[in-house]
């Protein structure tokens, strides 16, 4: 059967409450003398069109008449009964035809003149279907928001294992790492899988859509996207967003070579020039190790521009894994130093923070030892080096669980 979207038509009917208090109204896509009857239920997060039916031809052909209306749905199983569905929820409709957009902006407008909805939501969803959401071609919808930790959630969802296969293996053919990048559960008896890309996946899209070569325009239209979404989601999801595409970016843009900073340690300014490093694994009783080694003078500023107190040294911090996989770095500051424990302890403060933007954690012991302590935050800024990067980038995958 051949459908064009020329002869499209959208209208609605019969506004109603459903047994649950969910508002719901009849939505009906047809074209010529082919036509298919929807649900659409106006939530409390979300507005939602939805066909079932037992009759798997009749759904897919609600799922082609959707399509004609510019929306892009899967037919799917519901759970283990012998009942297939359309789904179609907010942003896939509000990218929708005008004609599609107009009639659940009709059966919104009537919700709120019942006072069913409530002014504020429908105000906001209005919006959208008046203005239509632009979806980036070729890219399923993403959801971006923040964790209750305030961390960036970047998940893709679906209850078809074949969508979430697809979306994995476009992330490997981007160069990403199932485990170290993205998470991937499939979906079972009937349950949404997902596909969830890890912080650490967000940067290195990001290190890919400026360094990637063959990949960097695909990893520069994925991080377009993101940045669409997190925009859409409000300023906290985009400044988060923004910042980790940031940090991927600056991955290994700087060289440590003639690397030279200003930075403050407890009250005391002090300049940082380095001199050279590296990054080199070690293994030590069977743990593999990620040693740093940072060549730099130290100097203390008094009054506006004298340097004092200048100590050319080689600095090293020892990462291992903890029993919960996080990336701890220790050091100890050195008693042999000039100016002792304390002073040695400053200048290696300085030194991590003008090159991670973070001061360590400084931890001073009862026998009288300074432990100097570093963490995930402060490798991400160690990798912005290109000396670092790759060495930092392979412990962490190695390494990871």
């Amino acid at each position: 059967m051949k459908l064009a979207a020329e002869g499209l038509n959208v209208s609605w009917e019969e506004l109603r409450r459903t047994e649950g208090g969910l508002v719901a109204a009849d939505l009906t896509i047809s074209e010529g003398d082919v036509a298919v009857k929807y649900n659409v239920y106006l939530r409390k997060d979300a507005f939602v069109l939805l066909f079932a039916s037992p009759d798997r031809s009749r759904v897919e052909l609600a799922a082609r008449l959707l399509k004609l209306a510019g929306v892009d749905a899967e037919v799917t199983k519901v759970g283990n009964r012998n009942v297939w569905q359309v789904e179609a929820t907010t942003d896939k409709l509000a990218a929708g035809r005008e004609e599609l957009r107009d009639a659940i902006a009709k059966v919104v407008k009537k919700a709120v003149e019942e006072r069913w909805v409530e002014a504020g939501r429908a105000e906001r969803w209005l919006k959208k279907l008046e203005s239509g959401v632009a979806l980036k071609e070729g890219w399923p919808k993403y959801k971006v928001g923040l964790s209750g930790s305030g961390a960036l959630v970047v998940k893709f969802r679906s209850p078809n294992p074949g969508s979430i296969e697809r979306e994995a293996q476009r992330l490997r053919d981007m160069g990403l790492v199932e485990g170290v990048h993205f998470s991937v559960k499939m979906p079972e008896e009937g349950r949404y899988g997902y596909v969830s890309i890890l912080r650490e996946g967000i940067e290195h899209i990001a290190w890919l859509s400026v360094y990637g070569k063959d990949k960097q325009r695909l990893a520069a239209e994925f991080v377009e996207y993101i940045l669409q979404r997190a925009k859409e989601k409000g300023d906290d999801v985009r400044k988060k967003a923004e910042e980790i595409v940031k940090e991927g970016k600056e991955r290994a843009s700087l060289e440590l070579e003639d690397f030279e900073k200003k930075v403050e340690v407890n009250g005391k300014t002090y300049v940082v020039k380095v001199i050279g490093g590296e990054a080199v694994e070690e293994d030590r009783d069977g743990r593999r190790l990620l040693r740093i080694k940072i060549t730099a003078e130290v100097g203390r500023v008094e009054g506006e521009h004298t340097i004092v107190d200048r100590v050319v040294h080689e600095y090293a911090i020892t990462f291992s894994r903890r029993t919960d996989n996080a990336a701890v770095g220790r050091a100890v500051a050195r008693a042999s130093a000039p100016g002792g424990r304390e002073a040695d302890a400053e200048r290696f403060s300085a030194l991590v923070k003008a090159l991670t933007g973070e001061e360590p954690w400084v931890y001073r012991m009862k026998d009288g030892r300074i432990m100097i302590a570093c963490g995930g935050a402060h490798l991400d800024g160690f990798k912005r080096f290109a000396e670092l990067a790759d060495a930092i980038e392979k412990w962490l995958e190695e390494t990871g669980q």
